[in-house]
């Protein structure tokens, strides 16, 4: 800590530092999807879920009304409990976010290959 940071109330400090990061505003994509496979998010689908948003660089989270999970995480995944009709929304943020957005949405939509 410089001798300047350590006049300045911590608030302050701390505002600066969220202005800095909105200045650099990561780039962000979300999308609603449907699940629309018989047997619903069940573990292969996660797991190809999972894989395919490991393959990018972008922070996934998926939301289930006001639950959100890691998009990268099985565990967290299944937690989600997405039978067939949940309306999830899928949101990345990240330089690759829309591509990673397009990808697990299409994954989505053709209903993990079980239709």
């Amino acid at each position: 800590m410089t001798a300047q940071e350590s006049t300045r109330p911590r608030g302050e400090l701390r505002m600066i530092r969220r202005l800095f990061m909105n200045e650099t505003a990561v780039p962000q994509a979300s999308r609603l999807v449907t699940i629309e496979n018989s047997l619903g998010l069940h573990m292969r689908p996660t797991m190809q879920f999972v894989d395919l948003a490991n393959q990018f660089r972008a922070r996934v989270l998926v939301r289930k009304g006001n639950h959100a999970v890691d998009g990268k995480n099985p565990m967290e995944m299944m937690l989600l409990e997405a039978v067939r009709g949940t309306e999830l929304e899928i949101q990345a943020a990240g330089a690759d976010a829309e591509d990673a957005v397009e990808a697990l949405a299409a994954l989505v939509k053709s209903g993990f290959g079980e239709q």
